[in-house]
């Protein structure tokens, strides 16, 4: 299981003194996804347009290039405000098939300063209920922690 403790100290370190939210969601991207083998795709999507998330920096194989709010896990993390977590994408409504090897998936909002909606954080596994409450306490935290004085 991940420390996210250390994995948040190790954040703050690198990203101390950053506010371009490129590089933030490059680093972010690139330490959680080697942080753990449950994480098989993990990245962002990016706000830029009314109701359109695009994608943004991530690692792992290639992931759908626009998402509507209306649609898909990340769509509604978006249009909610609030974390999806997902143990079986499959019987999510709506769900986008980016990767056929996605089993479960948790979607975090990427807010910042006055609540402005940055972006999401998406991590994918390829085994099913991969996530837990633990996971989404730190990972909200953490884009809290990373974000939200932008």
């Amino acid at each position: 299981m991940i420390d996210y403790a250390d994995l948040s100290a190790r954040i703050a370190a690198l990203t101390q003194g950053e506010t371009d939210e490129i590089a933030l969601m490059a680093t972010l991207a690139c330490e959680l996804h080697h942080a753990d083998d449950r994480f098989d795709w993990t990245g962002f999507y990016r706000v830029v347009a009314p109701d359109l998330l695009k994608i943004g920096p991530y690692q792992g194989g290639h992931g759908c290039l626009v998402i509507p709010f209306s649609r898909g896990v990340c769509g509604a993390a978006a249009r909610t405000r609030q974390t999806q977590l997902v143990p079986d994408v499959e019987a999510f409504a709506g769900h986008i098939a980016c990767s056929s090897s996605t089993r479960s998936e948790i979607v975090v909002p990427v807010i910042g300063r006055a609540g402005r909606l940055i972006g999401v954080l998406d991590i994918d596994s390829d085994r099913p209920d991969a996530f837990t409450a633990a996971d989404q306490a730190a990972l909200e935290r953490m884009m809290q922690d990373v974000f939200g004085d932008l």
